[in-house]
């Protein structure tokens, strides 16, 4: 099978491209470093023939709400537009667990309308909503941080390790299209703030975080379950703390 990945030299992107292609597949890694920019359609007609499914995975470079409508927008646009006139049978999208509840944000406003997009399209579809990655945690940390400390709110959370999410993506494009949203989580839930003091004590950061439930989320007050999945997610098989051993003697090596 012919799949094309959007955004296929990225993190998420590389990992899935690895994956279908150990399972057989002929695997495109389309970006804009390979002459395909789903933002101005650029090399899309040229990569779409014979291909029968799509998995985009790009992200917008941007958090701030007028670049990242534009970005959702145009390569949405552009994206669907293309598959429909090469038949591409099943198109798949990457978004974010708790998206309809975080409109507050522009960023998460442009992600609803990249699933608007979709699910008013011809192409058949299915959009998978992930939670937040391990890998993000640490940025996750440093946007509370303020005076020396971390101010983060006890909002539940329920992240999953980056390779976990390529595996969910691996099988979501291999099987036929839901035509609906479904969801992918980690196998625990944790404070926002409890997960954050795990993080920093593992990093040997000595940085005294602070229960808020006042502090933004990315410029949105959270509730106690904004971020969290429905109760048919698929649980990833990673737990957090396997992943920190696994990257602690990375972590203390960058901080020596």
């Amino acid at each position: 099978m012919k799949i094309v990945v959007i955004g296929g030299s990225g993190n998420i992107g590389s990992k899935l491209v690895r994956r279908l292609g150990e399972r057989g597949h002929d695997v495109i890694a389309a970006s804009p470093k390979s002459g395909v920019d789903a933002v101005t359609g650029e090399g899309l007609d040229d990569v779409m023939p014979g291909t029968q499914v799509v998995v985009d995975v790009a992200n917008s470079p941007s958090f701030d709400a007028a670049p990242a409508l534009a970005f959702f927008e145009n390569a949405g646009r552009n994206l669907l537009a293309a598959e429909a006139r090469a038949g591409v049978q099943h198109h798949v999208a990457l978004s974010v667990v708790g998206t309809d509840r975080l409109t507050a944000s522009g960023y998460f406003r442009a992600k609803t309308a990249q699933e608007e997009l979709i699910e008013a399209a011809t192409v058949p579809f299915t959009i998978l909503r992930a939670t937040q990655f391990f890998e993000f945690v640490g940025a996750i940390a440093e946007s509370f941080a303020v005076d020396g400390g971390v101010r983060a709110p006890s909002a539940s959370i329920q992240p999953m390790a980056a390779e976990d999410v390529a595996a969910a993506l691996a099988d979501v494009a291999l099987a036929e299209p839901a035509n609906r949203t479904l969801e992918v989580a980690g196998p625990e839930a944790f404070a926002i703030d409890g997960l954050i003091r795990r993080f920093l004590v593992e990093r040997a950061d000595p940085r005294k975080v602070i229960t808020d439930d006042g502090a933004e989320y990315f410029g949105v007050k959270l509730k106690a379950r904004s971020l969290m999945p429905g109760a048919d997610a698929r649980l990833a098989p990673t737990h957090f703390d396997d992943w920190l051993r696994a990257i602690a003697p990375r972590a203390h090596a960058h901080a020596g």
